[in-house]
């Protein structure tokens, strides 16, 4: 049985993905943060995680470590939205969305990578409003200059993923690395008006997690996104 572990299972599209997984036969690790676990399933567990804390992200890697599980496809979903409704950079908030968003999701990559067999896939949970490109287009829309931490932290990401992927190719570890935008969702995080369910994100998210597409790459729903 193949392995996927998921971090921020306790809502949204982390449970959606959770739930997709279990359902097409793999056996699930997941992490929590301040949540309870979300359902029960006999091929199912979950650690907690602060991914603003080192102890924790070390913590959960010597866990999963120390099970001994090979984990075939990680998913590093969880992050946070920490400045909505900003139009100005805070230096505050800018650090605690760096800790979780990048410096925490990529603490905790590395320390995975030796639970992870050749032919394994990374994927991170980027977003549109990481994308340099598309700042050209967020500058005509009614937000060009919102949650600016945010951006800067999935943008951040971005860069980390594609460095990553150069250097496990390189190293000839055979892990493809991926970014992936789930678009506009339905989440505490994407409000209520999003037009997209997370059990339609995840899907989209699970199709690409399941093949093999070019290492170091932004995706949305199959194609290739712009940086």
């Amino acid at each position: 049985m193949k392995t996927a572990l998921i971090t921020g299972v306790g809502r949204g599209i982390g449970r959606a993905l959770a739930e997709k997984f279990l359902a097409a036969g793999y056996a699930v690790i997941g992490t929590t943060f301040n949540s309870p676990t979300p359902f029960e399933h006999s091929d199912f567990k979950t650690y907690p995680l602060d991914l603003s804390s080192p102890a924790s992200i070390e913590a959960c890697a010597k866990a999963v470590i120390a099970s001994g599980t090979k984990v075939d496809i990680l998913i590093d979903n969880a992050g946070v939205l920490l400045d909505e409704q900003k139009t100005s950079l805070d230096t505050g908030l800018l650090l605690q969305t760096l800790y979780v968003n990048l410096i925490g999701t990529a603490d905790l990559t590395e320390r995975l990578i030796p639970a992870m067999d050749k032919g394994s896939h990374i994927v991170f949970l980027s977003s549109q409003a990481g994308s340099l490109t598309d700042m050209d287009d967020i500058a005509d829309s009614h937000e060009p200059y919102h949650y600016p931490a945010y951006k800067i932290s999935k943008a951040a990401l971005n860069m980390y993923a594609r460095t990553l992927a150069v250097r496990l190719a390189h190293e000839d570890f055979n892990i493809t690395v991926s970014c992936v935008h789930p678009g506009w969702v339905s989440t505490d995080m994407g409000g209520a008006e999003a037009p997209t369910t997370p059990a339609e994100a995840a899907a989209d998210i699970y199709a690409l997690a399941v093949s093999r597409p070019e290492t170091g790459q932004f995706w949305y729903k199959g194609k290739k996104y712009p940086w």
